[in-house]
Parts: C-alpha cells; structure tokens; sequence
C-alpha cells in the first residue's frame, strides 16, 4: 500500500515538474515576444493590416522619324469566374443569358460555357478562366453580361488588369524594335531599341499606402500617403516606316525565291549616320520567314569581295598601288603555298589597271597586288586597316553587337597565306552593320559617321535629348583616295560585275561580294552581298544586303543574289532624293519607274499604318497619337476615351476621320 502510494506521489511530482518548466518555456517566449522580437512581430501585423502598393508608370511611346507608332502601351484585361460567392438563385436564373452572351463574343455553343459554368459551381471553383487578353471595349461589354452585371461579389467576376506592349508594324522590324522584358528572378532581357532606351521610355513606378478591409480588399489611406508614377518619355527612332516597308519586302521576296537561309539589309542615311531601316529575315523549317535574329548588328562572318574596298583603300592610302597599275590575273588562276586562288570568271582577265580589277572583282589581281605591297611588312597592311577602325566595334546602343575580326602577323595562327586570302575578304570577320559603316565613310569624302537609331527623346512636347551627328573617325583616307575608289564603285555598276542593275535613270555605285561560307563542313554554300550608295554622285543613302546560303541551283553571286535586292530598294526611295538632272530622265526616259513608284506609293498609303487602341486613354494623349498617324480625330465628351469608331488593328489612310466617344 506504501508503495503504491509513493508511486502516485512520484508521478504528481513529475507532472508538476513539467508544469513548472513549460510554464518557465510559455514565460520567457512572452518576454522574448513583448522585448527581444517586438517590433518584428508589430511590423508583421502591420504589414497584414497595410501596405504598400505599387503604382506602376506609363511605359512611353516608341515612334519612327515621321510620328508614326512603332510600339506602345496598352490595357488588356484577363475575366475569371468565381462559382462560389454567387447565390444559386443568382446563378439559376442568370447562367443561360450569360452563356448565351458569352457564345455571341467567342463563337463557341452557349451549351458549352453553360456546363463550364455549372462544372466549375459543383467543384467549388473559384478562379475559372473565362476569357484573355480582352482589349477596353471587349472588357466593357463582358462586365455588363448578365450574372458579371451584379458586381464582384454577387456577380462572381473577377477581373486582372495588366498592361501589353503592341507593335503596330507587326512583324516588320520586329528585331529593331525589340522588346524589355522581366523574368520571374528580376533579370531583364533588352533586345532592339526598347531594350537599348528601356531608361527613357519605362519611367518610375509610384507607390501607395492601402488598408485590408473587409473580404480581402484594400482601400487607400489618404492622398498624403502616395507617390505618383513618374510615366516614361517617347523615344523618336531615325526608322522611316515607308523606307522599311520597302526593305522589308524587296529582302522577303528575294529570300523566297532563292531559298535561302537568312538575309538582312540596313539603309543609312550618308550625312547624319541615321538607320533609316533594319530587316532581319530568318528562315523557319516550313519555309517561311520572320525576324529571327538582329543578324545586322550581331552576325561577324567573312565579307568576301565587299572587302575589296577596304583593301583598295588602304593600299591607295599607304602609296604602294596606283589605280593605272598593270596586273596580270594568269588567266584566271595563281597559287600562294601551293593553294590557289581563282577569278569566278574563267580564264581570267588577262592584264587589267588596278581599277579594273576592282570593278571585275578579280581574286587573282588583289592577292598579287597586296602580296607584292606588303609581303614583306604585313603589319603595315594590318595597322593601316586598324587606322581606318575596322577592327573595333562601332559601339552602337543596340545590345549585341558582334566584334570585327582582323588577323595580325603577330597572332600563332598567322600564315603565309593570310595575307593574299585577305586581300579578297576572307580569314577576317566584320558584321553587315559594320561593312557599312565604313562604305557610307567613302560615300561621305572619308568622314566616318557613328550609325545611330534615334533621334531624340521627348517628355509630351518638351525635347529632352537630342542626339546629334557623331563622327566616329574624321578621315578613314584622304579625299582624293575617295574619289577615287567612289569612280571604281561607279563602273562596278556601269561596266563591272553589277551591270544587270544598272540603268540610266539613276544612279547607283557599290561593290559585290560572294563568298563561300563552312567550306570546311560542306562546299557549294555562299553568302552573297552587295554594298553601296545611292545616288552615285551626291550620296544620300547608303545600304547593305546580305543574303546567306541561297540555293545553289537559282544562283549565288553577289550580282545575282544581293544587287537586285539593292536595286529595288534605291529606285523605289530615289524619286523622294532625286539629283537636278535626273528628274527629267525619270519621267520620261523610263516610264515604268513612274509607275513602280506609283504602285508602292498607293500600297503604302493603304497599308502602312494599323489603327491602334486607344480606349481607356485620356482623350488629349488618344488625339495626339491619332493625329500623328495622319488621322482627322472627332471628340464627342470629355475625359477617357469609351469608344472608337475605327476599330483597332484595322488599316488606316492619311486623313481618315475617326470619332471618339468620351466619358
């Protein structure tokens, strides 16, 4: 009995004992609550209870040099149903119209969103996906649907607002234009002039205190609380929309036909060093093709004769040619180390000047002229292209760009036959962006300008940056050495290898380039080039096309390939920049100029512009971006745009009226 008693005592004892120390452990949690951690835990509580959200900022406008839109922000809204908070009388009597309803907007049978509607109720769904990407009209008559027309919460609607960049060039110069955007761990991709300007054009988020109130909402505390967004300023690019479009499809319709795997052209103006247009051309495994890759700025590759100019330059200026200098090309054929070296013309060119051989782009007469200019001091031809800038990088805002290649005697890779294979464009490496640059240099007397992309940046009508004209390289060569090298681009086209372009209406000068590209895994496959300027006498424009691996069977020189893709984009730009006397001859002389012009005039008048959105807008922003599309704007109201009469996407024409409905 003792014993037993004992037992029970020993046990009380222990339990108290438990109860003493979980007492002294509840104790000092308490005071490391109320003294250690107080202010965490009060700042936790007052987080649920406030908060601050963020307010995010108008991205700005991006616009070509003419005002017209190139990309730009938009609202869509995202509908989710909720089947739970709506009350089954609610929901019975409302769940046929609104079924109804919804099969008129999205075309499916009203049966098919009725048992949508009735599964998600039964399985107690409360975030169900009614619609996407709705733009402001979409979304105004879906929130007055029957059943959405109750509200949030009698309604069952839930609506998620974002903001969408659109594009109203579409495709077309997707890759210039670009894009910002934010992955899930806060890095951003920048790609084109939205990523190289993203600075400028998304502005400064703004903040603002709210309350949790009732049912998960948030009010805001007061007006005192609140950080305004600071909205981002407009970006003018130097595109021109008009001369896009013909570079665009002139690179389009030249790839189709010749198959071939990508291409690009750039158009620069020669002055100012301004891009005037950008078409990058991929092709896909069906076939077709789009904006790919920014192949003109990034893509370094061997240029093949295009680099003929550069050698010719530098030789000119180093005084170690002449352009009347006699060349025997050996008909056709001389060797360096046992490897030969060929003219695409069989049996050669027999003896030729200097000039001659450049026009005819002989590989045979380059690599001997170069060889016996510098055999025995290659450096000093290799320091003469690092002096004219063609080993370093233009140093373009345009993320991406690739780096030029040039080999030096001092590199282990550096042989006996590096020298004579340069002299024709191969064993160095330069991007189409950066082959022009220095062409638009000869075209400009030598003076080097920086290629740039936009022309300035504005907060509504007040300018805040201009960018002005960089000279990157005040003299590449001497005038006369311009002069000279611009004669022989002339005749390229007139007597040389790019005669199947020439005309007498306007003129054009340039050099072609055809080059045979991984020689070393499969032969037979070429990237055929041209560069030049137009007119030939007075440059305005310069350009570049390059077109890679076409089809061997429809043709792969330069002359074939590229020049006609040059070609087609000066005529089609040169009645706007004609020279004095070459306005008569192409009116009369070539009437199917005239009426090539004025086919693509009409084309683009009808079709280079789509009609963005503009609900939801303030009325005054909606009429500045419409009028700057050549548009007549009709307000009816104040305040924020509700309606448009042309509805977005649509094709619109200068001087098209649209009307407004504001409320």
């Amino acid at each position: 009995m003792a014993t037993t008693e004992k037992n029970i005592l020993n046990r009380m004892y222990f339990v108290a004992g438990c109860l003493f120390i979980f007492a002294i452990a509840v104790g000092a949690k308490l005071i490391d609550i109320q003294f250690v951690q107080g202010d965490h835990y009060r700042e936790l509580a007052e987080e649920r209870v406030f908060r601050n959200f963020k307010i995010p900022a108008n991205r700005g406008n991006l616009y070509d040099v003419n005002g017209n839109l190139l990309a730009t922000s938009v609202p869509k809204y995202d509908v989710r149903f909720d089947a739970v908070t709506v009350s089954d009388k609610d929901f019975e009597t409302n769940i046929g119209p609104l079924s109804r309803e919804l099969s008129k907007m999205f075309g499916k049978p009203s049966s098919y969103y009725n048992q949508k509607l009735r599964t998600a109720r039964a399985n107690h769904q409360r975030y169900l996906l009614i619609a996407r990407n709705l733009g402001y009209s979409d979304y105004m008559k879906i929130k007055n649907f029957p059943m959405f027309n109750l509200g949030a919460y009698k309604g069952g609607m839930i609506t998620e607002q974002s903001t969408v960049r659109e594009h109203p060039l579409g495709k077309m110069g997707e890759r210039t234009v670009g894009y910002e955007r934010k992955d899930e761990n806060g890095y951003f991709t920048r790609v084109g002039l939205e990523g190289a300007f993203g600075h400028f054009l998304r502005g400064t988020d703004g903040r603002q205190l709210k309350q949790k109130i009732a049912k998960g909402q948030w009010k805001p505390i007061s007006d005192n609380n609140e950080v305004e967004p600071e909205d981002g300023y407009d970006v003018i690019s130097t595109i021109d929309v008009n001369i896009q479009d013909i570079a665009h499809h002139s690179l389009l319709r030249q790839l189709e036909y010749f198959e071939a795997e990508h291409g690009t052209v750039i158009v620069m103006e020669t002055k100012t060093g301004e891009i005037k247009a950008v078409s990058n051309l991929g092709r896909t495994e069906n076939g077709t093709y789009y904006e790919k890759r920014n192949y003109a700025v990034y893509e370094a590759h061997e240029p093949g004769s295009t680099f003929k100019l550069m050698a010719m330059v530098a030789a000119l200026e180093d005084k170690v040619i002449d352009t009347n200098q006699v060349i025997d090309t050996e008909k056709g054929v001389t060797y360096f180390y046992g490897r030969a070296v060929r003219d695409s013309h069989h049996g050669g060119f027999g003896k030729i000047s200097a000039a001659r051989a450049f026009e005819v782009s002989s590989n045979t007469a380059f690599s001997k002229m170069i060889t016996n200019a510098y055999g025995n001091h290659p450096e000093k031809f290799v320091n003469r292209l690092d002096a004219m800038g063609l080993n370093r990088k233009i140093g373009l805002e345009i993320k991406g760009e690739g780096s030029p290649r040039i080999p030096h005697p001092q590199d282990k890779s550096w042989n006996g036959l590096s020298l004579p294979w340069m002299a024709f464009g191969y064993g160095v490496a330069i991007t189409p962006l950066q082959t022009l640059t220095f062409y638009n240099a000869i075209a400009n007397d030598g003076v080097m300008v920086k290629p740039h992309f936009i022309k300035e940046v504005k907060d509504r009508d007040k300018v805040i940056m201009e960018m002005d004209t960089e000279v990157m390289n005040p003299s590449v060569c001497s005038k006369e050495t311009a002069h000279k090298v611009r004669e022989m681009m002339k005749n390229v086209v007139k007597r040389g290898t790019a005669t199947n372009i020439y005309t007498e209406n306007f003129s054009m000068a340039g050099k072609t380039g055809t080059c045979q590209t991984e020689y070393w895994i499969e032969p037979g496959r070429y990237i055929a080039s041209f560069a030049g300027y137009f007119p030939a006498d007075h440059p305005k424009y310069s350009c570049i096309v390059v077109i890679h691996k076409p089809k061997r069977s429809k043709g792969y020189y330069g002359n074939i390939v590229a020049a006609p893709v040059f070609k087609d984009i000066a005529q089609k730009i040169y009645t706007d920049t004609p020279v004095m006397d070459s306005i008569q001859s192409l009116e009369i002389k070539d009437p199917k100029v005239k009426s090539d012009f004025e086919k693509y005039y009409a084309k683009v008048q009808n079709e280079k512009l789509l009609m963005p959105d503009v609900t939801g807008m303030p009325a005054m922003d909606a009429v500045s971006i419409l009028e700057n599309l050549g548009l007549e704007v009709y307000i009816d109201g104040s305040g924020e745009v509700r309606r448009q009469s042309v509805a977005a996407g649509q094709k619109v024409k200068n001087n098209q009226k649209v009307k407004l409905e504001v409320s």
